[in-house]
């Protein structure tokens, strides 16, 4: 069965570099518009916050519709998300900024969505190091998941650090916002029914 489908992993790898090819078409052909560094740097941000929600997708989808293969990618979803993200704030620091620290560090004061942004990334960081097999074994699995489920505190400050940078528009925003309700209102249901009824004392009478 995985013969068959070795396709499959390569496939969704191609399908994550397609806005980033995208991106450096339009770059090189000159349709970045007026602001090509904020374009640049918007595009980036949209899509990392995209590929994290796709990535807290990915446990729900599997789980209502039975396809069990789709867990196999999420892995490489949330690694794109925090590629992007990655790409994200280099483009803020570099493009922006042309790494000047000193200015960068006033910017963030000043900007409350700036700092959202950056803890987001923060968080990010021990869930890209800690993806392999590896460290899932080096860690042990509970403390493994313990750790993992820090990545819908991320997808909130992700959200609100949109939601805080647009400045008339929200429509975008609004939607994130409430993927990620429903992704948030799906582990707090599945958590709640996992729990033994009350008045249980989970072992034998």
């Amino acid at each position: 069965m995985r013969g068959r489908h070795s396709w499959a992993k390569p496939a969704v790898f191609a399908l994550c570099l397609v806005p980033l090819a995208w991106l450096v078409w339009k770059a090189l052909y000159g349709f970045l518009g007026v602001n090509p560094i904020e374009t640049v740097n918007r595009f980036l941000g949209d899509w990392a916050l995209r590929f994290l929600l796709l990535s807290l997708a990915v446990t729900p989808l599997r789980k209502v519709s039975g396809w069990a293969a789709v867990a196999r990618f999420r892995r490489m979803i949330g690694l794109f998300a925090f590629f992007y993200a990655c790409l994200h704030v280099s483009s803020y620091v570099g493009l922006d900024h042309f790494f000047d620290w000193q200015a960068l560090g006033k910017d963030i004061v000043k900007r409350t969505y700036i700092a959202v942004g950056m803890a987001a990334l923060v968080l990010l960081v021990p869930l890209a190091v800690t993806s392999t097999d590896a460290m899932v074994r080096r860690l042990g699995g509970r403390r493994w998941r313990t750790l993992h489920r820090s990545v819908y505190a991320v997808g909130v400050l992700g959200v609100v650090h949109y939601w805080m940078m647009v400045k008339a528009d929200i429509r975008e925003p609004m939607l994130y916002a409430a993927i990620l309700a429903v992704l948030l209102g799906y582990r707090v249901a599945a958590v709640i029914h996992s729990l033994p009824p009350r008045g249980s004392t989970g072992g034998r009478e």
